[in-house]
């Protein structure tokens, strides 16, 4: 072990301060959950400033733990204090803590943390014994966070920013085919699809029949369950029909059988079709996947991605498994001929159009 006069003593100060600032931050990211929970980012974007008594009398809170609330945030940097008492969300921070339509929100991740860490003994005892922590083990929030956090995308960036980028599939859709979504979760992503493409026609798969149940209730919601359906199907083992389109959205990474499911997917594209993948944008040399997005990346495979393949004996491939080479190689093995990746500008995820 080191001894004292052996440490770089500016760098053990350094290191303090970040293990301090990241402590600093789980706190905060819980008082986020409880703001976003609560409404009470909300209250604070559309009414402007306010104390804690007017918060707590307008939405039926509890004056001192609003305060304590407040005032932990304001701490954090999240809410200012314009005046003694009273305290304000800064307009620029609206877009992450409130504006639940738009691409930069993060209250469905607030949302999914406390659900993610719900199995922590049993993930604990995997690491000791292997095996994993099943899907089945979470509870219900991680699946309604999870939802939110990519229905804001799906809502704001898929059509305008991710598919413009293929003239050829774009047009397809608005001609009208047979669309299928495997992994297909809550439904967002074809829910989208479908409002802005009505001609064409969209099916879901999914292993997990709660969340197929969740996909269908959405749809009845968004009055598009004419022209979309669900159903509880393990893809690896094929699909039903084949498609014009198929697509997976950030699936492939948590297969337990990754190179099946390709293979699947493969089967169910026509020949002259397509499969977009949608996959974490992440480096080919792990060692280059750093900082603070990747650091959040590699918790959410221990946490929910990798584990959940690994209570299936699967790949494991976790969340950064998926970079371009990787896509490339197991894609060619399934029997596709081309790859082509999108332009579109996205720090979390890369599209890709692969072509039997």
């Amino acid at each position: 072990m080191a001894t004292q006069h052996q440490l770089d003593e500016a760098r053990v100060e350094a290191f303090m301060e970040k293990a301090l600032g990241d402590l600093s931050g789980t706190m905060a990211v819980g008082l986020c959950h409880l703001g976003d929970r609560l409404g009470l980012f909300r209250r604070l974007a559309g009414r402007g400033p306010a104390s804690s008594g007017e918060l707590a009398d307008a939405l039926g809170l509890h004056e001192r733990y609003v305060r304590e609330w407040l005032r932990g945030l304001t701490a954090a940097g999240y809410l200012e204090e314009p005046e003694p008492g009273r305290f304000a969300l800064p307009p620029e921070h609206a877009p992450a803590l409130a504006e639940e339509s738009g691409p930069m929100f993060l209250g469905g991740v607030y949302q999914m943390m406390p659900a993610a860490l719900a199995p922590y003994e049993r993930l604990a005892e995997a690491f000791r014994a292997g095996g994993g922590v099943r899907q089945g083990d979470y509870p219900d929030p991680l699946w309604d966070g999870m939802s939110r956090f990519t229905g804001a995308w799906f809502e704001s960036v898929m059509i305008d920013d991710w598919l413009s980028t293929f003239p050829h599939v774009v047009e397809k859709l608005e001609r009208g085919v047979d669309v299928a979504d495997v992994g297909c979760g809550a439904g967002r992503a074809l829910t989208v699809l479908a409002k802005a493409f009505p001609r064409s026609r969209f099916t879901g798969f999914d292993n997990f029949p709660a969340q197929v149940e969740r996909a269908r209730a959405h749809a009845e919601r968004s009055g598009v369950a004419d022209r979309v359906t669900f159903a509880t199907v393990d893809a690896v083992q094929g699909l039903p029909g084949r498609f014009d389109l198929v697509t997976t959205f950030d699936v492939v990474h948590d297969a337990a059988d990754p190179q099946g499911l390709l293979a699947a997917i493969r089967a169910a594209v026509k020949d002259d079709g397509d499969y977009l993948m949608l996959e974490v944008n992440c480096a080919d040399r792990p060692q280059d996947n750093v900082g603070p997005v990747a650091s959040m990346l590699y918790g959410f495979s221990v946490f929910y991605c990798m584990t959940t393949s690994l209570a299936s004996d699967g790949a494991a491939l976790g969340t950064c498994g998926m970079p371009e080479t990787v896509v490339r190689d197991l894609t060619t093995r399934a029997g596709f001929r081309e790859v082509v990746r999108s332009t579109a500008d996205d720090p979390f995820n890369v599209l890709y159009d692969i072509r039997p």
